[in-house]
């Protein structure tokens, strides 16, 4: 049989009859106890229970394993984990591949709640932490030391959107017996596959674009046939279990996947392009754009780009940066990102969170995400948000 197209894929991975019951959307199985009618079934269940049998509510119910299958066939590897957030999934990931002695690489621009956990958990295990520059290629060959366990990517870079070379470091971690982990919660399955490109795990927070509607909290670890046994045990080890009422909106949210980013990419670039003309801007940063650090990547590796993107300023404080956001009409405030609204925040020191590759930007930074609202309103509100910004600073 010819292999669907990513479109038909998104419509169909994971409605095998077995989970659905002949329904087009797989039922919400509630479970903690799962009762036997003899001890032959028990035993039966026991000896599969790592492999979508009902065993106990922790393992998962038919809608778990609904959901675990349509991800694995949308962005490849053998095997789904799930979390109650993407935080969770990249914590566990983590936690399922180190041990105390051991050396971690961990890019520099990665999301700060990770950059928190390397800090401040894995730490006290007795874990170290080296941060990399997010451009760094073969060059991280000089940072493998021989306890090293695990590279982590993030691509782009939360907030500063820096591209990585995910093959070259993929072949060098290899080289080393490394694994590899990648968050691509910004591309979705839609738009980077992971494991054409030598990522052991996958990553995403399925809070965002999977179920794209800003009403779940939803984690998710996709391994290859190397990883997929050991992470799937730590995690269950660890207590790690998910609503299937959650899966089940993400499940529904996946559906719709396509179309969606779709249109955030769409919207994204018409306004990413019209601040890029603004006096107020000093750059974007958007992987999509030539000037963007790792652009040649992006064109090289992905299928298209998402919602979220950042601009710096010209100039700024928190007195006109404050009076710019504290007036928006369309653009919220809010520290997630990924579903159906636009949403806008103000960074004025992002070197706080780099030591590995200090920026030097002309002023403070924005971090918007572009919803599926009409373009022309979302300009309408920024072009309101740069006078009252601009009215500030002329009085300073």
């Amino acid at each position: 049989m010819a292999k669907k197209a990513l479109e038909t894929q998104i419509i169909t991975a994971g409605r095998s009859a077995k989970w659905t019951q002949s329904l087009v959307n797989p039922p919400v199985s509630r479970a903690s106890t799962v009762v036997f009618d003899s001890v032959e079934s028990m035993k039966k269940a026991t000896a599969n229970r790592a492999n979508k049998t009902l065993f106990y509510g922790r393992r998962g119910t038919n809608t778990h394993f609904a959901f675990q299958d349509a991800m694995v066939e949308l962005e490849g590897g053998v095997g789904c984990a799930l979390y109650p957030c993407g935080t969770a999934a990249i914590t566990n990931a983590i936690l399922s591949f180190v041990k105390a002695g051991d050396h971690l690489l961990m890019v520099d621009g990665a999301y700060e709640p990770t950059r928190d956990f390397c800090d401040k958990v894995l730490a006290k295990m007795g874990v170290e932490t080296t941060y990399y520059d997010p451009m760094l290629g073969e060059g991280i060959r000089d940072l493998i030391k021989p306890n090293t366990t695990v590279i982590f990517m993030e691509s782009p870079c939360s907030i500063t959107m820096e591209v990585q070379d995910v093959p070259t470091l993929s072949r060098i971690a290899h080289e080393h017996d490394l694994v590899v982990m990648l968050d691509n919660t910004w591309a979705s399955p839609i738009n980077f596959q992971p494991f054409d490109h030598g990522v052991d795990i996958s990553i995403q927070a399925a809070t965002k674009y999977i179920v794209g509607h800003s009403d779940v909290m939803l984690g998710t670890a996709v391994a290859n046939e190397r990883c997929w046994d050991q992470l799937r045990e730590h995690s269950y080890l660890m207590g790690q279990c998910t609503s299937p009422d959650d899966v089940y909106l993400a499940m529904r949210g996946l559906r719709t996947l396509g179309v969606r980013l779709k249109q955030h990419e769409e919207n994204t670039l018409k306004v990413a392009r019209w601040l890029a003309e603004r006096p107020e801007v000093d750059h974007v940063r958007h992987p999509a754009f030539p000037d963007c650090d790792g652009h040649e990547f992006f064109l090289r590796d992905f299928k298209g780009s998402s919602g979220l993107f950042s601009v710096v300023l010209n100039r700024g404080n928190a007195e006109a940066l404050t009076a710019l956001l504290d007036g928006m009409e369309h653009f919220s405030m809010g520290y997630s990102w990924g579903g159906f609204e636009s949403l806008i925040l103000a960074n004025e020191n992002i070197n706080r969170l780099r030591t590995a590759k200090k920026h030097d930007f002309a002023g403070p930074m924005l971090r918007l995400h572009i919803g599926l609202e009409n373009v022309d309103d979302l300009i309408g509100d920024l072009e309101a948000g740069f006078e009252r910004l601009n009215v500030v600073l002329a009085q300073q």
